[in-house]
């Protein structure tokens, strides 16, 4: 679904995935999606939402989308061969990602098209005819079938790793096929091996069971659903064949996007976990209306409003859970008492959940006559209510209101991106005005985005923390502060390289009601910072490398589906406005470039020292050395890992760095 499937990974970053990502995994594919008609740079894992009903599309709805699509597009404007074949291979590749599916002879003029197939699907595909990717359907099913008749005989030999199993061609046979049917199992069970029994069959289960609500998904006995399906998986094929985040997502896709970006939703506020025999809850996000009430973490769900829930998808349940703001939902729990089981009945009173923990998180580390602020922005939000940009304020006064503030240290390595304005109003915390970032849009025509209010929030010592994660927006703000000299920043080699803007179908004047059709985003261009560089591929790069749990993993824009190049423009330090319109220019310029952001050398003139330290207290340290080892380790216990990964030396350099900067700023 979505943008791009992830590079393999070996089996320690698998788990350090599993780790991160919780319930949200399997072996059959990670897969990503995103939304909105604003302007948003974002990059997020999302697993695929089994089960959901399909969009209510037919043939013509899903042509007009695609040339709506195209339209926009930086580059691709028209249907051509090259998209077609890129999409027919998206579309075999999403049916059957692992490859234990399909015979060879069964897929291989779809999944390596001659140019006569390309050529007579083009001609469909403009008439807004996708026969040919029913015939793939029509194939798919009966592959299903055949599955289903497979006896799967444990493999005595040594499993493969992931990478050797994403490399696999088509299986020839039957009998080839039961081999990777063996060694996908295998691949399965390794990965939860350490898990304690029950927990390890509840994962493999729940393996089984995203399989099955797949297959079932393609096999609808439902005709209308089954073809409405069809069309989802043609526009997400033909979406991800323009670039790597072009996408098209269902209904309920938008829906967990927006979630995602802003970290709001009207619900119950408690997160679940399928445990098949019920929804365990893992978590009561404080201040939601769960927290108002008796629920309580391992509290398993059975039933809403007297609906039993137990077989169903999750996010079934979230829909039962949902409503409008001030009703009331009954749920019925079992919990875990000295004498066994007790069933309760809990009645919730629906509200607005804000996922703070997933915001802005804030800490103060004692630092001479004063302190240090730990500040982790996990994302760049805006709702009616907060904003990444208010919220950091907020925080930032507070501490100086209370203590003596003597550095920051800005986290953004799990920030994955947000609202593009939100990128920039951060930015200007730190700045007094000036460029941004600019977006070459796919007329070639460039709009600077500046800030204007010349105030400043903090101008002292600061460190933005990045890492191989941090992508899109998060890139804006570490590279721009890096090119005005104002801050040093320290992480990993380099950052997820997403260098692109898109904009979403979702209507402003739909009060954010989701087309019940499906939403769509498109890449309309490339984005640059005030250096006239773009983070597009390459990523932003620290001024001090300090390698982190993401430093050894095959993550970013360059492992992407179909990436767009990247290029750069023109260095904007001194703004001349031409831009903006001639009349409006002489209004405002005489007041714009007064204080305008300075290129800085006062933190470049210690970087030498500062690397120098740093490196010195790495070699020294018994701690970063184990931690680094484990990060090469292919066998590594997750038990060591997460007790290194906690005292997060990654950070600990990051302020030690600080700490230096404050006293040669002396």
């Amino acid at each position: 679904m979505g943008e791009s499937h992830p590079p393999p990974l070996a089996q320690k970053q698998l788990w350090i995935l599993l780790e991160g990502l919780g319930d949200k995994w399997d072996l059959i594919g990670i897969e990503n999606s995103m939304f909105r008609t604003a302007t948003f740079l974002f990059v997020f894992l999302l697993s695929f939402l089994y089960g959901a009903k399909p969009p209510e599309i037919d043939s013509q709805d899903a042509l007009d989308m695609l040339k709506e699509i195209m339209e926009s597009h930086a580059s691709h404007k028209s249907f051509s061969p090259l998209l077609v074949g890129r999409a027919l291979q998206n579309f075999v590749d999403d049916l059957d990602p692992t490859k234990t599916y399909f015979l060879e002879d069964e897929i291989s003029c779809w999944s390596s098209p001659e140019e006569e197939v390309v050529r007579k699907v083009l001609s469909e595909v403009e008439k807004g005819d996708f026969s040919s990717f029913q015939k793939i359907q029509k194939q798919m099913i009966l592959a299903i079938e055949r599955r289903h008749q497979i006896d799967v005989v444990p493999s005595l030999l040594s499993p493969l790793t992931v990478e050797e199993f994403k490399e696999l061609p088509w299986a020839k046979t039957e009998e080839e096929l039961a081999d990777r049917l063996a060694a996908l199992r295998a691949l399965q069970e390794q990965a939860v091996k350490r898990l304690d029994d029950e927990t390890r069959e509840r994962a493999l289960l729940r393996i089984a069971k995203r399989r099955s609500a797949h297959e079932e998904n393609i096999a609808n006995q439902d005709l209308q659903d089954r073809m409405r399906f069809m069309l989802a998986q043609v526009l997400k094929a033909f979406s991800t064949s323009f670039d790597a985040h072009t996408a098209y997502f269902t209904p309920s896709e938008a829906y967990q996007f927006m979630v995602q970006v802003q970290q709001r939703l009207l619900g119950v506020g408690a997160q679940l976990r399928d445990d098949l025999n019920g929804f365990t809850v893992v978590k009561v996000i404080e201040g939601g209306p769960s927290s108002k009430t008796e629920l309580q973490v391992n509290d398993r769900i059975i039933a809403v409003n007297k609906e039993p829930v137990v077989g169903l998808e999750v996010h079934d349940v979230v829909e039962l859970l949902r409503g409008e703001e001030g009703t009331p939902v009954m749920v019925t729990v079992l919990r875990k008492g000295d004498e066994g089981e007790v069933k309760r009945k809990i009645e919730i009173i629906r509200g607005e959940v804000v996922i703070q923990d997933a915001r802005l998180k804030t800490q103060t580390i004692p630092y001479g006559d004063g302190v240090i602020a730990h500040m982790g922005l996990h994302a760049f939000y805006q709702d009616p209510v907060h904003s990444s940009s208010s919220d950091l304020l907020q925080e930032i006064k507070k501490i100086e209101k209370e203590k003596n503030l003597k550095g920051i240290v800005l986290d953004l390595r799990s920030n994955s991106g947000g609202v593009l304005p939100q990128a920039v109003a951060v930015t200007g915390l730190f700045i007094t005005k000036g460029i941004v970032v600019s977006i070459k849009d796919n007329n070639s025509t460039v709009e600077h985005l500046r800030d204007i209010d010349g105030k400043v929030a903090y101008d002292g010592p600061l460190v933005v923390l990045t890492s191989k994660a941090s992508a899109s927006a998060a890139e804006i703000v570490a590279q721009t502060l890096q090119d005005y000299g104002r801050a040093i920043i320290v992480g990993d080699e380099h950052t997820y390289g997403k260098g692109t803007f898109q904009t979403f179908s979702l209507d402003a004047a739909s009060n954010g009601k989701i087309n019940p059709k499906g939403e769509f985003k498109v890449t309309r261009g490339r984005y640059y910072t005030v250096s006239g560089k773009s983070p597009q591929l390459v990523g932003v790069q620290p001024d001090i490398a300090i390698p982190g749990m993401f430093s050894t993993m095959e993550i970013g824009e360059q492992y992407a589906t179909n990436p767009l190049e990247n290029d750069s423009i023109p260095e904007n330090f001194h703004d001349d406005l031409s831009d903006i319109p001639i009349i409006q220019r002489e209004q405002i310029s005489w007041l714009y470039r007064y204080n305008l952001q300075s290129k800085l050398t006062h933190y470049s003139d210690h970087l030498s020292t500062l690397k120098a330290n740093s490196q010195m207290r790495l070699e020294q340290s018994h701690l970063y050395k184990r931690f680094l080892s484990l990060l090469e380790d292919e066998e590594i216990k997750p038990a060591e890992f997460k007790l290194y990964s906690q005292h997060d030396p990654q950070l600990q350099e990051s302020i030690e760095i600080l700490k230096d900067l404050i006293i040669l700023l002396k």
